[in-house]
């Protein structure tokens, strides 16, 4: 394909490319006056109907009957003129010229708001509906989008229009709850991708197709609303490659605290690891019934309900974090004494980050933060300063009446 060829009945107008194109070269093309996206499968390839029988070209024959009818089936469900599928971008045809199949879709302005996390509050409880309203209607014919990420989804905002809305993109890898293609023809991106996908990728004999449901999309959405919100993915241990990989180890995703408790719920809930655990679309769409519950908030060390992220430190400024444990560090005594120079002091200044969750700790329900200790005698608080060789006059340690 290149640019001035005529395929289908669609002259080529820009040159082909694979940016963001995964197993595709897409252009944009022209026909009876209309603007069009085309996209050039790479593969499967299709046999030539006279080619001889071999057991390659059987095997290659039933790839392509495979794929050919997983794109059909999805493009039967998921019809243009569907109602309420104004945000669904939708094929409008396919077909295969030789060996080669493609798919024709409307053109529309590709621009997308790079920072959804900069909108106001109401703003983002609108651009997250019109996402969910979208998958909803995905979900209720029983379609799984298969490939949720940021780059399929175009938030715009019309002339005009008072909200940006989010626009639905690229169901090359959708396919029928529970019948996925087989591990090595599947897509998706592994940031986005669930626990139970990740298995099957892997070839993991306790996952089979009839795992990946639409839960699949539903875990990709909670990454992504969590994005949207804040700006950044939930974090993770480094170990591990993707969330997925983290949440399959057993470790809690470490959500930023300064989401509203409602929304730290519904995410929470969200990326679970198993699929029968998280939320359908409609308690999505339910919980974005007030704009609070998009709304950030920095709060004291110690009142989320989430978990605090593991071992990071919160950083400085407007983007900080607020965590659990951020304001605590080191129990150490409260009696202010000069001129104490010894080195194994706890430092108070600066705590030390919290250090990294065990998978079997973070399995359990987090720990509260710290509270500031209670004002106690001076008796009970002098082996903290041992380590000095400074004396200090601590007075008269009998109890005083009246003294608690």
């Amino acid at each position: 394909m290149k640019k001035g060829d005529v395929i289908g009945g669609y002259r080529v107008i820009s040159e082909p490319t694979n940016a963001n194109g995964g197993k595709c070269i897409w252009a944009f093309a022209e026909k009876g006056g209309g603007q069009y996206f085309v996209k050039r499968f790479l593969e499967p390839k299709r046999p030539r109907d006279d080619a001889a029988d071999s057991p390659s070209v059987r095997i290659r024959r039933q790839l392509a009957r495979e794929f050919e009818s997983r794109h059909r089936t999805i493009m039967e469900r998921l019809r243009p003129d569907a109602r309420g599928g104004g945000n669904l971008v939708l094929a409008t045809d396919f077909f295969h010229e030789g060996s080669t199949y493609y798919k024709i879709t409307e053109r529309i302005d590709t621009s997308s708001l790079e920072k959804p996390q900069t909108l106001e509050p109401r703003h983002k409880m609108v651009l997250l509906k019109t996402l969910g309203n979208s998958l909803k209607q995905l979900h209720d014919i029983d379609v799984v989008h298969g490939d949720l990420k940021p780059l399929n989804v175009l938030v715009q905002k019309r002339d005009g229009a008072a909200f940006h809305t989010a626009k639905l993109i690229d169901f090359d890898d959708s396919y029928v709850s529970g019948k996925p293609p087989e591990p090595d023809d599947i897509a998706g991106d592994s940031v986005y991708g669930a626990p139970e996908w990740r298995h099957y990728m892997q070839r993991d004999e306790s996952v089979g197709p009839r795992h990946l449901t639409c839960a699949v999309d539903i875990f990709a959405l909670g990454l992504m609303t969590h994005l949207y919100l804040t700006g950044e993915l939930p974090h993770h241990d480094k170990r591990y490659g993707s969330p997925a990989d983290a949440v399959n180890a057993g470790e809690l995703l470490d959500l930023d605290l300064r989401l509203s408790d409602e929304m730290l719920g519904l995410l929470r809930g969200m990326t679970a690891r198993a699929p029968g655990g998280r939320p359908r679309i409609t308690t999505f769409l339910k919980a974005l019934s007030d704009p609070k519950v998009c709304a950030l908030q920095h709060r004291r060390p110690g009142t989320a309900k989430g978990r605090p992220p593991a071992g990071k430190p919160a950083p400085a400024g407007d983007g900080a974090k607020p965590s659990g444990s951020s304001g605590a560090g080191p129990r150490t005594s409260r009696i202010k004494a000069k001129n104490l120079t010894s080195a194994s002091r706890p430092r108070t200044g600066t705590p030390a980050p919290e250090p990294p969750r065990t998978p079997a700790e973070a399995d359990g329900p987090a720990a509260p933060a710290p509270s500031a200790p209670a004002a106690t005698p001076p008796a009970a608080e002098a082996p903290v300063e041992r380590a000095s060789r400074v004396r200090i006059n601590l007075g008269d340690r009998r109890r005083r009446p009246g003294s608690s």
